[in-house]
């Protein structure tokens, strides 16, 4: 059935559709066309297909900036079977030198922009389905499109302890005080972890599977601190670029403090105490 969508799609025939290992939430395949082309596929596992039309703007507005290489998007449909379709990219492996290329390929994303805070289409994002709608500064989305949602799903999961859920609430209410210096909005993947930048058989860097919104760039670069996978050389590019705010080191807690919340309701274990160590150093 995915290959007569797929082929229907693309006007052209399928020739093979395999399932490859990835994804969390969703399938994903790897389909040789007959024109000899292959392309990479995703399709619905968790009845949120429409999650695939929000990812395909933010894979289009990412790539319209030319700044790091995103995969084309080749088609995406979230009607029964709701699929994406993009480019295929052959994996390969990184290295310092790429590290570097990134960086400032990063930067020149960050400073490309974006209309405000959020989202211009106010798509949610995410398993939890996070609101976006654009707000008028960074400190208010933050705190009113992060935080506070995170909060009320890990207190529907029971999956952070009482004290935990009243020190985000604490954090959010302290908000303006926690953030950086004002900076016009930055264009982010808003899911920068080292999984969703992947490096082709060339060494370049592709991102794909964004959260993509306008805010600021320290959610990205501290997601990319917060589980490893870019080396010291990435981050010094990007510096040489784009310098970092005095102060970048303090705020880490702060917004990390987000994807661990979302990974303390996903997975629990030791980011429940992951999240009760970034409170203490936000105190």
């Amino acid at each position: 059935m995915l290959g007569e969508a797929v082929g229907a799609a693309l006007n052209t025939e399928v020739i093979s559709c395999r399932h490859i290992k990835g994804g969390d939430y969703h399938d994903v395949f790897r389909v040789e066309l007959a024109d000899g082309r292959h392309v990479f596929a995703k399709t619905d596992r968790a009845g949120a297909a429409d999650e695939f039309m929000t990812e395909a703007a933010g894979l289009r507005w990412l790539r319209s900036a030319g700044a790091v290489p995103v995969p084309e998007v080749l088609a995406v449909n979230k009607a029964e079977p709701g699929f994406l379709i993009l480019e295929w990219i052959d994996v390969g492996r990184g290295s310092n030198e790429d590290d570097e290329t990134f960086g400032r390929a990063l930067a020149r994303l960050h400073t490309s922009g974006a209309p405000g805070f959020g989202r211009e289409d106010g798509r949610p994002t995410g398993h939890l389905r996070l609101p976006n709608e654009p707000c008028g500064s960074w400190p208010e989305f933050f705190a009113t499109r992060r935080l506070q949602p995170l909060t009320r799903a890990a207190a529907d999961a029971g999956a952070l302890p009482r004290k935990a859920i009243a020190g985000i609430d604490r954090v959010a209410a302290r908000i303006d005080i926690l953030v950086g210096p004002k900076e016009p909005p930055a264009r982010l993947h808003g899911d920068l972890w080292s999984g969703n930048r992947i490096t082709d058989a060339e060494g370049r860097s592709w991102l794909v599977n964004p959260k993509a919104i306008g805010g600021d760039r320290e959610f990205d670069l501290a997601m990319m601190r917060l589980f490893g996978g870019f080396s010291d050389a990435c981050f010094a590019a990007y510096d040489e670029l784009f310098p970092m705010a005095d102060g970048w080191r303090r705020r880490l807690p702060l917004y990390q403090l987000a994807p661990l919340i979302d990974h303390a309701i996903k997975s629990g274990g030791h980011y429940v105490g992951r999240v009760e160590q970034a409170l203490l150093q936000l105190r």
